[in-house]
């Protein structure tokens, strides 16, 4: 494997709620991303995907834990080291309608980052953004629009534009294609793809579409509840689920001739439950066909069941 990027060491983020109570968001991860990958994130809503994007560009601040960049502690910055880090790290939002600011023409929106950083004035200035925007799909002239002027799928362009504008390293994509149509999103997952290459970057993609994480994906995890259910590479993943909640979510994929694959589909019982009280032990236990005692009674380990091959399930000791 190349070298790792990003590292994710115990990482926690906790929200407090009413009558003193606290809702686990991302409970205890750790993880790699390695130089030049895409990490694929999935899971039900509310699994705590979209709150450990945000930890990792420092859009928000641990509980406890930690993330190091390129081998630097990335958590407990001061202001001007951290803002100095965040330039090699950037994200593109779920919704292109709400992240743009809609008093701003385009040209503005993607420059924010370059004059933040002082990155270039004037004529360069412009030319940066006319070939951001060339780079994405757009046209020159976009520049000088506004937001409502263009579609959805037009907007996330504008989105990853701005995301490019600071040359970062990393991006993370919370779920880029999810509001836009369905025709235009393989569009922008092959957008999204070619940047890589030409750019040199490296991915965490969050998404429900399992398919599409598949497509894009050298590596995916499975969250569930705040917790880390399974990790492999795509392939591994897909062939051999380990977990029974990642079974689950392969059987719902739908299939283009079902006649040509026998697959029992797994019907999970019941809803998610609460991520203020989660269950005893495995969270999934509650929904799990397989659960057995200890499944309530001991939280499993996270370990290597097979070669890059991670899962947290007893039915692997």
């Amino acid at each position: 494997m190349s070298e790792v990027l990003v590292e994710i060491k115990n990482l926690k983020r906790y929200f407090p709620v009413a009558d003193k109570k606290t809702v686990k968001a991302v409970d205890d991860i750790s993880l790699i991303i390695h130089k030049g990958e895409t990490l694929g994130l999935v899971g039900e809503s509310g699994s705590g995907k979209s709150s450990l994007g945000k930890l990792v560009v420092g859009l928000d601040t641990p509980t406890s834990g930690s993330i190091l960049f390129e081998g630097k502690e990335f958590t407990g910055l001061n202001k001007k080291d951290q803002r100095e880090m965040n330039r090699e790290m950037q994200i593109i939002f779920q919704d292109p309608h709400a992240s743009l600011n809609p008093r701003m023409r385009i040209g503005e929106i993607i420059a924010e980052g370059i004059d933040g950083y002082n990155l270039a004035k004037g004529k360069k200035r412009l030319e940066i953004v006319y070939s951001l925007l060339e780079k994405v799909g757009l046209r020159p002239e976009h520049a000088q629009r506004y937001p409502h002027e263009f579609s959805g799928g037009q907007r996330q362009r504008i989105g990853i534009a701005r995301a490019l504008a600071v040359q970062p390293k990393f991006i993370v994509a919370d779920e880029p294609i999810s509001a836009l149509d369905v025709s235009i999103q393989a569009q922008v997952i092959n957008l999204l793809e070619d940047l890589k290459e030409k750019e040199q970057l490296t991915y965490l993609f969050i998404a429900h579409d399992l398919g599409m994480v598949k497509h894009i994906s050298d590596r995916i995890g499975v969250m569930y509840l705040g917790k880390m259910m399974e990790l492999a590479s795509s392939d591994d993943l897909f062939k051999s689920p380990l977990h029974p909640y990642t079974q689950a979510l392969m059987s719902a994929i739908p299939i283009a001739d079902p006649s040509s694959i026998k697959r029992e589909r797994i019907v999970l019982k019941g809803d998610p439950p609460s991520p203020v009280n989660p269950p005893s032990g495995c969270r999934f236990r509650t929904r799990c066909a397989k659960a057995m005692d200890i499944c309530a009674a001991i939280e499993p380990q996270w370990k290597e069941v097979e070669d890059n091959h991670w899962t947290a399930c007893h039915l692997y000791p």
